[in-house]
Formats: C-alpha cells, sequence, structure tokens
C-alpha cells in the first residue's frame, strides 16, 4: 500500500527485455535500506525490487503491467523521469490517500493552464473509469494522490501547486501526455456495491 505522496524522482537507466521487461530506475533513496522484494511504486506502478545498487534498483515489468500503463505507450525511454513511493509502514502518516499501486488504466491530458502559481489540468480518462471520479474525490496521477476539482463526463480537472510541481514529475507536464490513472479504492467499492444492490 502506499499515499499518493512521492518522495523521490527516479530516472531510467536502462530497459531491457528478458521475457517481461526489466528496468533499472536510478534512486536517491538509501539503497542499503531497501530489501529485495520490496515494493516500490514508479509512476504509480506498484512494482518489485529485483536487483540493488548503491544508487539503482532493478523491477521487472510484466506484459500485463506494459499493457495497461503508460509503459506500454512511451515504453519508458533512458532518461525518463518516474515518481518514487516506497511501500506505507504500519504507523507511517497517511498524508494523500490509500493507493494500491494497481493502475486501472491511462487517462491523457487534454489541457494546461497556469492559474497564478498554480496549474489546471484536465484529463480524458477511460469510459469505464469515468464512473469512479467525483468532484473532491481522490485519484492518483502517475503515483500522486491529487484532488479531483470538477468532472464532467470522462473529463475531469486537478490543480497543481507550485510544491506538487517540484516535487514530483508535474512540472514537465505538457498537453498529450499519457498518465496511469488509479481511481481512488472506495469510489470502486461503492460502485460495485450499487451494482449488486440495483
Amino acid at each position: 500500500m502506499f499515499t499518493g505522496i512521492v518522495t523521490d524522482i527516479g530516472t531510467i537507466r536502462e530497459v531491457e527485455k528478458r521475457g517481461d521487461l526489466r528496468a533499472r530506475i536510478a534512486t536517491r533513496y538509501d539503497t542499503g535500506g531497501i530489501e529485495i522484494g520490496a515494493s516500490i511504486a514508479c509512476d504509480g506502478v506498484c512494482l518489485t525490487v529485483i536487483d540493488l545498487g548503491t544508487d539503482w534498483f532493478d523491477v521487472e515489468i510484466s506484459a500485463e503491467t506494459v499493457a495497461k500503463t503508460t509503459v506500454g505507450h512511451n515504453g519508458w525511454p533512458v532518461g525518463h523521469r518516474v515518481n518514487l513511493e516506497r511501500a506505507l509502514k504500519v504507523g507511517d502518516e497517511l498524508g494523500g490517500h490509500i493507493v494500491s499501486g494497481h493502475v486501472d488504466g491511462v487517462a491523457e491530458v487534454i489541457a494546461v493552464t497556469d492559474e497564478g502559481d498554480s496549474t489546471r489540468l484536465t484529463f480524458r480518462a477511460p469510459e469505464a473509469l469515468a464512473k469512479f471520479i467525483a468532484p473532491k474525490g481522490s485519484v492518483a496521477l502517475n503515483g500522486t494522490s491529487l484532488t479531483v476539482n470538477e468532472v464532467e463526463g470522462a473529463t475531469f480537472g486537478i490543480n497543481l501547486i507550485p510544491h506538487t510541481k517540484t516535487a514530483t514529475t508535474w512540472g514537465e507536464v505538457k498537453t498529450g501526455d499519457a498518465v496511469n490513472l488509479e481511481v481512488d479504492t472506495m469510489a470502486r467499492y461503492v460502485a460495485r456495491l450499487r451494482e449488486v444492490e440495483g
């Protein structure tokens, strides 16, 4: 489990196809405190650490994950930057919302507008996920816990404060970008209950 509070920005160093896709990600984390088998959210995708160095970790990415996330859209080229978050430990502060790292689909940035020091972004979600997105609800986009401002059909908007733009990769966002979308777990369960009761 994660919180959607990004704690590092990693950089893709190597990508290699070995059955599954294998990626090496440079990090500022103290890798001495990371164990093989640990989970790290990489742009919101929960991945398992399979090897470590002094300033990097390796992950394997299955074909299913490639197909359902932005990894399949841009292939994570060398030099690509990704938002990182280590798994939540019991007793950690829950500053965002409960995030599983199981990406539901890929949304597209359809508008970027500066408003003072903040930036308003508009996204188009996959139609099947639109029902899970509500005004003032939470979503995880590229692993970042964000509050939804408005929703109209399959489009929704969020606002980025300056801190979020500098502490994450969101300062690099542009129209047309594909982003990993994880809807709020509670919204998913509420929708399922309504289906069962209906």
